[in-house]
C-alpha cells in the first residue's frame, strides 16, 4: 500500500494536468450543449414547420445514436471531408451537441411549463417576442430548468471519460496509467472514482447556489446560510408565493 500510495504522489502533477483536460471538457461542452439547448428548445416549439421540423429531426438524431460514435465519427470521419480538429475540440463539439439535444427538451419542457397567462401579459404590454422571452418568459423558465440541467452536466462530466478513446490526457487517462505503475486495479480505479466525486459534487454545489440565486430574483426562494448550504441537511423549504394567472414575473421588472 505505501509502494501505491508513493506511485499516487508522484502522479499528483499529472493529476492536476488531467483534471484540467476533464473541466475543459466538461464546461466547453457544457457551454455549448446550453446554446444548442436553446436554438433547439425554442426551434422546435416555433409554428413554422420548416424551423420547427429540423430541429425535432436534429434532437432525435443526437438523442438517438451512440456518443461514442459520435466522437470516433467527428474524430477520424470528418477529417476525411477536409475537417480536421485537435482532440479536444472534438470532445467538445461531440458532447455538446450531444447533451445539448437532451437539454433541449428541458429547455422546451421549462418554456412551455411558464402560464400562458405571462405570455399575455408581455404581449399587452406591447412587448416585443425577443424582448418578453428576455425580461418575463426565460427568467421563470430557466429557475425551472437548472435542477434537469444540473444531472445532465453530471452526465455530461462522466461522458467526457470517452475522451480516453481519442488519445485525450485525461482523468480516465490518469486513473489508467496509475494502474499501470501501480499493478493495483482497486486503489487506482478507487482513487479514480473519489476524483470525479469531488469534481461532481463541486458542480452540483454550483448548480444549487445557481438555482437559489435564480429563484431569489423571482421571489421563490431564501439565501442558504453557510451551515445549510454545507450541512447533510437540507435547508427549509419556503412555500412559493402563488402568482395570478394575469399576473407577469419578469426576471429584474418590465421596462
Amino acid at each position: 500500500m505505501s509502494d501505491d500510495l508513493q506511485a499516487l504522489i508522484d502522479r499528483l502533477p499529472d493529476l492536476g494536468t488531467s483534471v484540467l483536460v476533464t473541466l475543459e471538457m466538461t464546461l466547453g461542452g457544457a457551454v455549448l450543449a446550453m446554446v444548442v439547448a436553446v436554438v433547439l428548445g425554442f426551434g422546435s416549439r416555433t409554428r413554422s414547420l420548416w424551423v420547427r421540423g429540423p430541429s425535432r429531426v436534429v434532437v432525435e438524431f443526437f438523442r438517438g445514436t451512440s456518443l461514442v460514435v459520435q466522437i470516433f465519427w467527428i474524430f477520424y470521419v470528418l477529417p476525411q471531408f477536409g475537417f480536421k480538429m485537435e482532440a479536444l475540440a472534438v470532445a467538445v463539439v461531440a458532447l455538446g451537441l450531444n447533451y445539448g439535444a437532451y437539454a433541449s427538451e428541458v429547455v422546451r419542457g421549462s418554456i412551455e411549463s411558464v402560464p400562458k397567462g405571462q405570455w399575455e401579459a408581455a404581449t399587452a404590454l406591447n412587448m416585443t417576442w425577443s424582448h418578453k422571452v428576455r425580461r418575463v418568459i426565460f427568467p421563470q423558465a430557466w429557475a425551472l430548468m437548472i435542477p434537469m440541467l444540473a444531472n445532465l452536466l453530471i452526465q455530461l462530466l462522466k461522458g467526457s471519460a470517452l475522451a480516453y478513446y481519442i488519445t485525450l490526457h485525461d482523468l480516465n487517462f490518469w486513473t489508467v496509467e496509475l494502474r499501470r505503475a501501480t499493478a493495483d486495479t482497486i486503489f487506482s480505479y478507487t482513487a479514480g472514482l473519489l476524483v470525479y466525486f469531488v469534481i461532481a459534487y463541486l458542480l452540483t454545489w454550483g448548480m444549487n447556489l445557481l438555482e437559489e440565486r435564480a429563484k431569489r430574483r423571482l421571489g421563490r426562494g431564501t439565501r442558504p446560510s453557510l451551515r445549510e448550504t454545507f450541512g447533510l441537511k437540507p435547508p427549509p423549504l419556503v412555500e412559493a408565493p402563488k402568482v395570478p394567472e394575469s399576473g407577469m414575473t419578469t426576471g429584474g421588472g418590465a421596462r
